[in-house]
């Protein structure tokens, strides 16, 4: 009897296969743009344009629009797509709410050379706040970590990792591995992720003030995720519920993101 073998190009289409994958949850988790919009000065705030130090040898690029010396600092992490250019809107309602506010890019993003993965965008946070801390000895009970949507998560670990005074998350998912089930709900998503960010696992292990807010209209992440991490997490906490989809959120829910924002932040300003 003739043994029949494997033909090479049905095995030649396993590694194609594996790296489609890959390409696939890149595409997913990280969508950066290089390309800078703007600054802050076009919507007429004084800023800081800065290089930070991140990781081994790497540098990030960051914005600090100063308020009044006294402020809280808000560090805002964006999410997976465009970079810190297009994050003006925020930028502004973070100021009118009370806050001095460092803007950065994780690696691969706007002007910040490399790429990213979960450790790196770790670091690059990390980067923020050692700045603050070490060149602007802001007070880390000061600083408020602020995450949107995958910046939610590089907030958490910062919050685990440093002092902050806060926590902020806008639209977080609970892990990227639950995120990949529901696109890819026929593959072993936990066996073929190379990145977690376990955010799920994370939140009952945070020890300051959290603030999560969600919208029901969320069209990327789920709502019920929002409210899973604000179960998870330890008091003192307050949910507020957005309006509108996963972008968009923020303006749709008109004056109650930032009087959210603003009564937060409050409890870090000093008392008289």
């Amino acid at each position: 009897m003739t043994a029949h073998l494997p033909s090479p190009w049905w095995l030649l289409g396993i590694p194609l296969l594996w790296l489609g994958l890959r390409w696939f949850e890149r595409i997913n988790v990280y969508f950066p743009s290089r390309r800078m919009e703007g600054d802050p000065g076009l919507i007429g705030l004084d800023f800081t344009d800065l290089r930070l130090a991140s990781g081994l040898g790497g540098t990030i690029h960051a914005w600090f629009v100063p308020l009044r010396p006294e402020s809280p600092v808000v560090i805002f992490c964006h999410g997976n797509a465009g970079n810190i250019s297009h994050r003006m809107d925020k930028l502004f309602i973070l100021r009118r709410a009370g806050a001095s506010v460092l803007m950065f890019d994780y690696r691969g993003y706007g002007l910040s050379p490399g790429r990213p993965n979960e450790q790196g965008t770790y670091q690059d946070a990390e980067a923020a706040h050692r700045w603050l801390v070490e060149d602007k000895r802001i007070p880390p009970e000061r600083i408020v970590v602020h995450g949107e949507s995958l910046g939610g998560a590089v907030a958490m670990e910062l919050a685990l990792r440093r002092k902050v005074g806060g926590l902020i998350l806008e639209s977080t998912f609970t892990s990227i591995v639950e995120m990949g089930r529901r696109l890819l709900p026929f593959l072993p998503v936990k066996l073929l992720a190379r990145w977690h960010y376990d955010n799920l696992a994370k939140a009952k292990k945070i020890s300051v003030p959290v603030l999560v807010m969600h919208s029901p209209q969320d069209d990327i992440v789920p709502f019920e995720m929002g409210r899973r991490l604000y179960a998870a997490a330890p008091e003192p906490k307050t949910f507020v519920e957005l309006r509108g989809s996963h972008n968009e959120g923020f303006l749709d829910a008109g004056p109650a993101y930032e009087e959210a924002i603003a009564q937060f932040l409050s409890r870090l300003k000093p008392r008289d």
